[in-house]
């Protein structure tokens, strides 16, 4: 004890002399002597915090610890380390345990660290959002739970710390630092006062409301209620916080106000800020965002942030022409649902604020973690690199506005928080664990990561996927045969990834076909936040959709083609309370159509006039509309691929879902107020969309007459002489064929004067309009047979609706318009329906084609016209596999898939209306709005084909009970029916299993398939039934399919399904009933009791009974099953009688119900 005290001094002495020589060193300005007062002040604040924890053994100075610089924590400490001055030995050993079982805790170091906290790179110059201790020596990033900002520049001791060396996947080869306690400093801090008068400051409901135009610098109070990611470009980094009041009854923000914070020097107000505490921001000023319809603010070069303390501040008012006319605060939303991210980020999501531990690192490059060992947390829709050096089992956090998603496939079950750019990750605690050892896998790929989310915009299930599938391959190409890094490397067009390589067909065919840039303002403003519409797939469910027992017979082709589209349509009561529609219509140059729009977004919209006729008045563009009597229409178009029907339920098939959202009315049906022009208030350009339609001071018009339109789409046009050398790319278009009415007229007052006299009386008059760019926007309102006057305002321009020649476009769409020129409308020419002149003989009625031509062979009339209502509609594979099936309305692409609508036609020349299918397809896709089942349409010039089969395409609605020789009487007879029958004898029954992929025949369950194993060993069963039926007027060949053949054999569910059961393990049954008695094609002997009891069963009472049977006629091809002849059959009925009999009629059946007057069925009664 006396020899240790007698050292003391001298071991004190070293250790004094050390840090004197250190502090010289490292921490006094450069450029200056010796400064003693400086050196004392640091060795006094090393023995406060060294006193404060009780426990230093006598000693009044840390002699086990020694100074440690910037430069030499780089150079020499490559493990990582803490140093916990304020801490007892035993503290650090209570502390240490929370890092096992799974973690080795962070070693401890006797250091002592003093620096400048500052946000100033030293390498860079400039600032960004980050914190850097500094001392003479370097700098060392760092990060810290809770910032003042009152810090920034001063010296301070660090009594607890941890550092952590550059990780493999750090380019930069810098360490951080992280800071577990507040830093200690060196000097006192100067603390400024307050003002000495309340500051004048406006809150959310006020600021939010102040005009666009407002120049004035101003003070905003509220409550932090939202926190951006902090968003860092090529350009200029930034973030948006959103200040709110709360309400006294309802802990939900009434309005609120957004603040964009993009002065460098203030970026690392995003270290400081708390969500839940009340701010003061100073000298903001109102900014405009592109797109962003509600007021926004933005910090200057002389703001402050401070915590709002209610003495002193002083509320305030603004009134008069500061404020907008009926203004309405930030719509806000709380706990709503959200479904698709950019580009498709998420698919069924929920808005929340999450606390949760780190507790496994899933995937470091592609920011995938687990936290709370139960959910899984997705970092890459943020820029989380600076985030990401710090993530490792046992690191704390707060996620503010995080996206839950249940269920999201791509291989991973359990839920997920994913965060895009408008949630905040914020640090609430480090881990005391040591990082574990990274894998060259976890340590290469952050670059290509990015790019999948960033350039290729994939969604949260395909990132997943695609992750999933490069650690796959990387476990089989990596090492021995490539390096992780050369695997895993950013793409470049002249340096390609191989792993991005490999992915690439499938990314291609799943991937969203548009790449957009990411609008980052757009994601985090939107309100309410949502990616997608919600209730369109709230109702969407497979198996109601397709309802047992159909959907067990389907294949996995036909299931999924079923799913691909379905529709929901919403009347004003399903939503409570009532909603009541408003809006002013406007013309899409975009889409084309018409659209309702105020400032939360637009919606589009079909409107019919009286008596369901078309819109052809453009005055109608820019009025302000108001309806309770609305349709809103959802079509959901979705790509899945379930094996069977006994996955439906599993909502991980499901790879895309989209939703087209539309409303539909009567014009009839709405209030119209025109509104005056200087009323108007639009930031687009005429370029690009029209809220009305212009009215010129002076001008020139001409009348024209419309005789025929083209459908909208995507059409290829020759680039003009200016043009640049780029390929030109399709251009949404379309074009009308009609002739003048006289010549140019000039704007005469409020009139227009007479026509100019024509310079060539002579010349034909018929011309060529071509509408692109923004003239698209009158598609919806040209239509043939109506006369309109084009007008161009500005000064007088001579022969400006002159046509020269025909260079804008190709020779063939003159030739088919009957024209020798066209003019193409320029943008700013404005439309207006005239008056149709009777004189002109102008037809009112649409042309239609006659049932006759519509249903014949005869090609030499390809285009056919008619009225039809819509039966159905279905997605289904291209045409090349339907060849020559229908009438056909196709496009020169020959598209994968296309859409397919069965029609009845509405005419009076047959007492059962036909039906037809019409096909759509590429360029003509998206389909029109309105198409749906229960429409009437008037379809214009569609293509017809004629089929291959030996029966017309018709068919009638409802179905009416016919005769059946009432089935030849006409040449196109109803193409379904209903009639009272008798069922003669079986023909033939073949019952199955197949596989649900390939349709291979599946004994025991097993695929037969020869080459590449099914994805899938889900087999599926199928049968088939032909019957000979006769209703005393003519006989008829029945073919009954899957569950109708249940219906044919008497047989119900149970007993149905206890046959097929039976058939499993053959795989397949086949009775042919030729002659009497039964010949089984199958591996089973004619003895065997399935093959014994089903040939009973054909033969019994229970199957030969009368029936109602509903049919359709058999859609065969003739080159397969060729028609009877017409044949002698012989009669015994007292004499033997010879009588001609016609052919058997070939039916399909649609359903099968019982007689009103069976016969006694005896043992064969069903007893289920």
């Amino acid at each position: 004890m006396a020899a240790g005290q007698a050292q003391g001094p001298s071991s004190e002495q070293a250790w004094l002399e050390a840090a004197q020589t250190f502090i010289q060193e490292s921490l006094c300005p450069t450029g200056k002597g010796p400064n003693v007062q400086f050196t004392q002040s640091v060795i006094d604040c090393v023995k406060t915090v060294w006193l404060s924890q009780g426990k230093n053994q006598g000693f009044t100075l840390p002699l086990s610890y020694s100074f440690v610089s910037v430069q030499n924590l780089r150079t020499y400490q490559h493990l990582p380390c803490c140093s916990h001055l304020s801490w007892s030995s035993i503290a650090y050993q209570t502390w240490a345990p929370e890092a096992r079982p799974n973690g080795v805790p962070l070693p401890r170091e006797r250091l002592l660290l003093v620096g400048t906290l500052t946000d100033l790179s030293e390498e860079q110059g400039c600032r960004n959002g980050s914190l850097y201790v500094r001392d003479n020596t370097g700098s060392l990033g760092c990060e810290l739970i809770d910032l003042d900002l009152s810090w920034l520049g001063h010296l301070f001791l660090f009594p607890s710390w941890s550092y952590l060396p550059p990780a493999r996947w750090n380019s930069s080869k810098e360490g951080h630092l992280e800071l577990w306690e507040a830093p200690v400093p060196v000097f006192p801090l100067t603390i400024s006062p307050g003002p000495l008068t309340p500051m004048p400051v406006l809150y959310p409901q006020i600021a939010s409301c102040l005009k666009k135009k407002y120049c004035k610098k101003q003070n905003l109070a509220g409550k932090l209620i939202r926190l951006s990611a902090l968003v860092k470009s090529k350009k200029k980094a930034y973030f948006i916080l959103s200040l709110g009041e709360l309400s006294p009854t309802v802990s939900q923000a009434i309005s609120h106000v957004s603040i964009i914070v993009q002065i460098p020097a203030q970026l690392v107000w995003h270290r400081a800020l708390w969500p839940g505490k009340a701010y003061v921001l100073t000298q903001l000023r109102v900014s405009r965002i592109p797109g962003y319809h509600y007021c926004v603010w933005m910090t200057s070069s002389s703001s402050h942030l401070m915590l709002l303390e209610p003495g002193r501040v002083q509320e305030l008012e603004l009134e008069g022409p500061f404020l907008e006319a009926d203004s309405k605060p930030h719509p806000t939303s709380s706990n709503f649902q959200d479904k698709k991210g950019p580009k498709g980020l998420m698919r069924d999501s929920r808005l929340l604020n999450y606390m949760g531990t780190v507790t496994g690192v899933l995937n470091e490059p592609a920011g995938l973690y687990e936290l709370d060992g139960q959910l899984g947390l997705c970092l890459a829709y943020q820029q989380f690199r600076a985030l990401r050096r710090v993530m490792r089992p046992g690191v704390r956090l707060e996620l503010q506005d995080v996206h839950l998603l249940q269920s999201v496939g791509g291989g991973t079950t359990r839920p997920v928080l994913a965060s895009c750019l408008r949630g905040a990750i914020l640090l609430r605690g480090f881990s005391c664990q040591k990082p574990g050892r990274q894998s060259s896998h976890q340590a290469h790929g952050a670059s290509l990561y990015e790019q999948l989310v960033w350039e290729w915009q994939l969604g949260l299930p395909l990132y997943l996927w695609a992750v999933k599938a490069l650690e796959e391959l990387a476990c089989k190409l990596c090492p021995h045969l490539l390096r992780h890094k050369q695997f895993l490397q950013h793409s470049s067009p002249g340096n390609p990834s191989l792993g991005l390589q490999l992915l690439a067909p499938t990314l291609d065919a799943l991937a969203p076909s548009s790449r957009s840039i990411r609008n980052a303002h757009t994601e985090i403003l939107e309100e309410p936040h949502h990616f997608g519409r919600c209730r369109a797939w709230a109702s969407f469910d497979p198996k109601v959709l397709l309802p047992l027992p159909e959907a067990a017979h389907l294949s996995t082709c036909q299931l999924n083609n079923r799913l691909a589209w379905s529709w929901l349509c919403l009347l004003p009561s399903a939503f409570h309370p009532a909603k009541a529609l408003v809006g002013v219509l406007v013309a899409s140059s975009h889409k084309g159509c018409l659209q309702l729009r105020d400032q939360s977004g637009s919606l589009s919209c079909l409107l019919l006039a009286k008596h369901s006729q078309p819109l052809t008045d453009p005055q109608l563009v820019g009025c302000l509309i108001r309806t309770e009597k609305f349709q809103l229409v959802v079509e959901r178009d979705v790509r899945s691929n379930f094996p069977s029907w006994k996955e439906l339920g599993m909502t991980g098939f499901i790879q895309k879902q989209q939703s087209r959202v539309y409303v539909q009315f009567f014009l009839e049906d709405a209030l119209i107020l025109p509104v005056p022009r200087s009323f108007h208030h639009s930031s687009s350009s005429p370029q690009t969309e029209s809220t009305g339609v212009e009215g010129p001071h002076i001008g020139q018009s001409r009348l024209f007459l419309l005789s025929h339109k083209e459908a909208l789409m995507k059409r290829n046009f020759c680039a003009s002489s200016g043009a640049t050398s780029a390929l030109p790319k399709p251009t949404l278009s379309f074009h009308v064929s009609g002739c003048w009415l006289g010549g140019t007229q000039r704007k005469e007052g409020t009139g227009w004067g007479p026509p100019e006299p024509l310079t060539d009386e002579s010349k034909d008059q018929k011309v060529l309009l071509i509408f692109l760019g923004s003239s698209v926007r009158w598609f919806e309102f040209l239509h043939p047979g109506q006369v309109y006057r084009f007008v161009a305002p500005g000064p007088a321009t001579p022969k400006l609706f002159e046509v020269e020649g025909s260079s804008c476009t190709s020779r063939r769409p003159l030739e088919l318009a009957g024209c020798v020129s066209c003019l193409t409308v320029q943008d700013e020419w404005t439309l207006e329906l005239e008056s149709s002149p009777d004189v002109l003989g102008i037809p009112k009625a649409l042309p239609e084609s006659s049932l006759t031509n519509l249903l014949s062979a005869n090609l030499t009339d390809s285009l056919v016209s008619f009225s039809a209502a819509i039966l159905s509609r279905i997605m289904c594979e291209s045409l090349q596999p339907l060849c020559m099936q229908s009438l056909v309305m196709t496009g020169p692409s020959g598209a994968k898939r296309c859409v397919k609508l069965t029609v009845s036609i509405e005419t009076v020349d047959s007492e059962f209306p036909p039906r037809l299918d019409i096909y759509i397809e590429d360029p003509h896709l998206p389909p029109p709005l309105g198409l749906l089942p229960g429409a009437r349409v008037y379809f214009y010039q569609l293509e017809k084909r004629v089929s291959s089969f030996s029966l017309p395409f018709l068919s009638v609605a409802p179905l009416p009970h016919i005769y059946l020789a009432e089935l030849r009487q006409s040449s196109w007879g109803p193409f379904q029916a209903t009639a009272s029958c008798h069922v003669v004898s079986v023909v033939s029954l073949q019952l199955r299993w197949v596989c649900a992929h390939c349709t291979s025949v599946c004994p025991q369950g097993k695929c037969l398939r020869q080459g590449p194993t099914c994805f899938t060993q889900t087999s599926i069963s199928q049968a088939s039934i032909r019957l000979l039926v006769e209703d005393g007027t003519a006989e008829a060949m029945v073919t009954c399919t899957d569950y109708h053949v249940a219906a044919a054999l008497g047989l119900c569910a149970n007993e149905w399904s206890s046959l097929l059961e039976f058939v499993r393990k053959p795989g397949r049954v086949v009775l042919q009933f030729m002659e009497p008695g039964a010949q089984l094609e199958s591996s089973a002997k004619t003895e065997d009791p399935l093959t014994l009891y089903l040939h009973t069963l054909c033969t019994s009472p229970s199957v030969l009974r009368p029936i109602v049977l509903s049919f359709e006629l058999e859609r065969k091809p003739s080159n397969i099953t060729p028609l009877e002849p017409p044949r002698l059959q012989r009669f015994q009925c007292g004499e033997p009688l010879l009588t001609r009999v016609n052919p058997r009629l070939r039916l399909a059946c649609l359903s099968i119900q019982e007689s009103e007057y069976p016969i006694s069925l005896g043992t064969f009664a069903s007893s289920c």
